[in-house]
């Protein structure tokens, strides 16, 4: 035999309250999109957005821009996301920045040197899944004509039948790549904040 104990008033809204948020909690894990069910072949739109800074250490503003343009690929595989893969091409000359002054210096030979290269590009070597639609992606970036191995995390944020949208973050050190100006004022570290749009090849 069950016993059964009203519960009303104050107390009602003791125990629906948190039973309430625990189900809104359920379901939003249930609609997060997975890799696995994002599987396919992907070029990155032009919707896509790529922004970064050099904080200002102590504080103040730092240099913060974007870029314009920028092209690649990348390849989800559903059974094993350790076996995908990115490629990613950069283009500097079309940095945006607050001033007009700070594209320039940008693109001087002091930071990009977009004279004489052209490209800044990324192509992975590694995919290690960190959760149902996470992961870190690891390869090598090559920008100034040097090139390093640089890590970033990925987080799929919404997933249709031709598209899929994820951000991605990470640092990277300026020094090994010869753009090291303005240190010690300047962080030696560009964080990267990336809204990427992928459309089904």
């Amino acid at each position: 035999m069950i016993a059964h104990c009203p519960v009303s008033g104050r107390n009602a809204l003791k125990v629906t309250l948190p039973l309430a948020l625990f189900l809104m909690a359920g379901a939003a894990d249930a609609q997060a999109p997975t890799l696995a069910q994002a599987a396919g072949s992907y070029r990155i739109a032009s919707s896509s957005s790529i922004r970064f800074i050099v904080p200002q250490v102590g504080g103040g503003s730092g240099v913060a821009g974007e870029f314009a343009r920028f092209s690649g690929t990348f390849q989800i595989n559903g059974r094993d996301v350790g076996r995908s893969s990115v490629e990613f091409t950069l283009y500097p000359e079309s940095v945006r920045a607050r001033e007009q002054r700070i594209e320039n210096f940008l693109r001087s030979s002091a930071v990009f040197d977009t004279a004489n290269f052209q490209t800044v590009t990324f192509r992975s070597t590694s995919v290690a899944q960190t959760g149902p639609g996470t992961a870190t992606v690891e390869g090598a970036l090559t920008a100034r004509g040097k090139t390093h191995t640089e890590r970033f995390a990925v987080t799929l944020t919404d997933s249709a039948q031709r598209s899929i949208r994820f951000t991605i973050r990470g640092e990277i050190r300026r020094a090994p790549y010869g753009m090291d100006v303005g240190t010690p004022i300047y962080s030696n570290v560009v964080r990267f904040d990336m809204d990427i749009r992928g459309v089904r090849r």
